[in-house]
């Protein structure tokens, strides 16, 4: 018996549970986004976290940006003058990378930080007065027409 992770399918939509795009992302097989390893954390019920594993990076070598709902998080090792170095066993990856996230409505970046080599992304869903559902009184008293 075979059994089919989920796992793939929220890896890469943060903050809603649109199947249909859920499924795209999921069955599209792309052997990039494994580089770097990163999490993506719920804290509560409006407050997400992405953490991008980023050794080697600093600051200036990153790039985060958020363009219709997509935030994309890029980076790579500038060149250095290591003409003279001969690795004997080169386990850190300075390649460069591309991470994009789906982010749903309402789905806003409240900061970025780059501390011992993770960079976290701090996500809020932050909903306007006016999209949040209304309680409406059944039976109850209706506003008087004014004019």
């Amino acid at each position: 018996m075979t059994s089919f992770s989920m796992a793939p399918l929220f890896r890469q939509s943060i903050g809603f549970d649109r199947f249909n795009d859920l499924f795209e992302s999921a069955l599209r097989n792309d052997a990039s986004s494994s580089y770097p390893p990163y999490n993506v954390e719920k804290h509560g019920d409006d407050n997400y976290r992405i953490v991008v594993a980023a050794a080697g990076l600093q600051e200036a070598d990153l790039q985060l940006q958020v363009e219709r709902g997509v935030l994309t998080v890029s980076g790579g090792k500038r060149e250095t003058g290591n003409e003279g170095v001969t690795y004997l066993h080169q386990g850190i990856a300075q390649r460069a990378f591309k991470l994009s996230f789906r982010l749903a409505d309402h789905i806003e970046v409240r900061s970025a930080k780059l501390d011992s080599g993770l960079l976290t992304v701090e996500l809020e869903r932050v909903v306007p007065e006016e999209a949040k559902p209304k309680l409406i009184p059944i039976n109850g008293e209706r506003p008087a027409l004014q004019g």
